[in-house]
């Protein structure tokens, strides 16, 4: 999220569409690039008639805390950047989620929303009131759209500050906190480092050559040369982070309370990939104040955001999460831990819980000088969103991208389950067919089928699948177009159908009128209208 764009200090963006890497950039660490590998096919699939769709499980109702559900189908937070840079609705997101409204789901998740009132860039943000009138806006666009059909929910989020990758001289010069210990490892390799001052201390660090330097810095000041300071909960030693946990609870709180003022159904709290609440979550996190180390202090914050987000909207407003099922990075936390932690968020009384993977900075492939590192572009990003090239289809024990993350949300569901809690478990990841969501209904992966890529791909799709005509549905390839877009900072569509210059949008079809477009003029911003004939 950047605070300003010609500053070398960025504030990351927040959560990217999709989540996932462009399959043609292979990440950091891998043994080959996906493009090499053979990509899945997208295998022909059986549609239901109308009369199988509405006896159906996916098609039947579902109580989320106080609401109930229309169908189990689910739109998750998707971040199309398309907020203004100040965090405000504009036209064009209104735009996008009335799109999405057509489809009627059970529910819809409005992108990821900052919680606070400062600068983030083209995100959405409900730290303030004056927020508010666009909101309400977008919830009553919504519920025209979709008849009343569809619940709103909107995903709050927080998140640490992170900078681009300095260039070298700038941050030896600059950036870099010089110690003894620089001078002392720098003395053994040139003498005049013994009665160097600062500034020619640094001139002596510039003209070494890199594999040296590297050698002579920590493995954090490396990170930061190489890849862009990056914030950690662990960071203690910085007053806004130590504070963290006496902070967060009210700033989510108020921000819930605005989320209700809005007119939204509920609020999915955002504790998933490389955010603050995901990190406290994380086994990465060794803070030593009772809010790290072990499950209970790792869950302890987000617990008590929880807790006071309860009491300042009621038992009558929806109040969920979206966390990992698996961080799929070493050192991270597995499902094990994901299962206790699902225990007692059922325990606390969420009303609903989501399940992800991965999208985490600690694997993120290196940025280029100048930009900030962004945490889907690793293995654990394409574990988050998986593309046709996740894994050779000729390779053995290979699961390919379709529904490639339901068993997490499985384990989940059963450890709450045999815990003695019903709490719904949204399920998600490479879902685009009939089949493969009724199944995961009924073989209990989950009570919820969350799709994303699918969804951006028709907005249609799952009113086609209820009314019976599926073989209508513009299916997904999952090659993560939509997720280059958002690397690049562009506004996000779908290749099926950003090239259709000419059909009008859905309010503009009496008057003819040309689409949205994008800024560079070259794609549509919203999908063309489905005539149900």
């Amino acid at each position: 999220m950047v605070v300003d764009r010609s500053a070398l200090t960025a504030r990351y963006r927040g959560p990217r569409v999709n989540r996932s890497d462009d399959e043609t950039h292979a990440p950091h660490g891998a043994s080959e690039t996906r493009a090499s590998r053979r990509a899945w096919p997208i295998a022909p699939t059986r549609w239901p008639t109308r009369e199988e769709a509405r006896a159906s499980r996916l098609f039947s109702p579902l109580r989320v805390g106080a609401l109930e559900l229309r169908t189990r189908t689910w739109v998750p937070a998707m971040v199309p950047w398309r907020a203004s840079d100040d965090g405000f609705v504009t036209p064009d997101v209104v735009s996008w989620y009335r799109r999405f409204a057509d489809g009627e789901p059970g529910a819809l998740v409005l992108e990821a929303t900052g919680i606070r009132d400062v600068p983030s860039g083209p995100l959405l943000r409900i730290g303030h009131a004056r927020f508010l009138p666009g909101l309400r806006e977008l919830v009553d666009a919504v519920r025209e759209r979709s008849h009343g059909r569809t619940k709103l929910f909107v995903q709050l989020i927080d998140f640490l500050a992170i900078k681009r990758r300095p260039e070298k001289e700038k941050f030896l010069r600059r950036f870099l906190v010089l110690r003894d210990e620089h001078r002392e490892r720098l003395r053994a390799l040139d003498a005049r480092a013994e009665h160097a001052n600062d500034d020619e201390l640094r001139e002596l660090l510039v003209r070494l050559p890199h594999p040296t330097l590297l050698a002579l810095l920590s493995a954090r000041e490396r990170e930061d040369l190489e890849y862009g300071f990056r914030e950690r909960v662990t960071d203690v030693d910085l007053a806004h982070v130590a504070e963290l946990p006496r902070v967060l609870p009210a700033l989510f709180a108020d921000a819930a309370l605005r989320a209700r003022d809005a007119g939204f159904d509920g609020v999915e709290l955002h504790f998933a990939h490389a955010y603050t609440l995901a990190s406290f979550l994380s086994r990465t996190n060794t803070r030593t104040d009772g809010y790290g180390s072990s499950l209970e202090g790792r869950a302890r914050l987000p617990l008590e955001v929880f807790r006071a987000v309860r009491e300042r909207v009621g038992r009558d407003f929806v109040v969920g999460c979206r966390y990992l099922g698996d961080e799929a990075i070493a050192g991270g936390s597995p499902v094990e831990d994901a299962c206790a932690f699902g225990v007692e968020f059922a325990r606390a009384g969420f009303d609903f819980l989501s399940i992800s993977k991965g999208g985490k900075f600690d694997d993120a492939a290196q940025p280029k000088v100048g930009e900030a590192a962004y945490p889907y572009t690793g293995p654990s990003g394409h574990e988050c969103m998986p593309t046709v090239r996740i894994d050779a289809p000729d390779v053995a024990d290979a699961r390919g991208p379709f529904g490639r993350n339901l068993p997490l949300a499985r384990a989940i569901r059963a450890s709450v389950r045999t815990a003695g809690f019903e709490t719904p478990i949204v399920g998600s990841g490479g879902i685009a067919t009939f089949e493969l969501a009724e199944r995961a209904l009924a073989e209990g992966d989950c009570d919820l089928v969350a799709a994303a890529r699918q969804s951006l791909a028709d907005p249609d799709w799952w009113k086609k699948l209820e009314l019976g005509r599926g073989e209508e549905v513009r299916r997904c390839k999952y090659t993560n177009y939509c997720e280059a877009l958002d690397q690049r900072h562009q506004q996000v569509t779908c290749q099926l159908w950003d090239r259709d210059l000419t059909t009008p949008d859905a309010e503009k079809r009496t008057s003819g009128e040309n689409p949205r477009r994008s800024s560079d003029g070259k794609r549509r911003l919203d999908a063309p209208p489905w005539s149900q004939g």
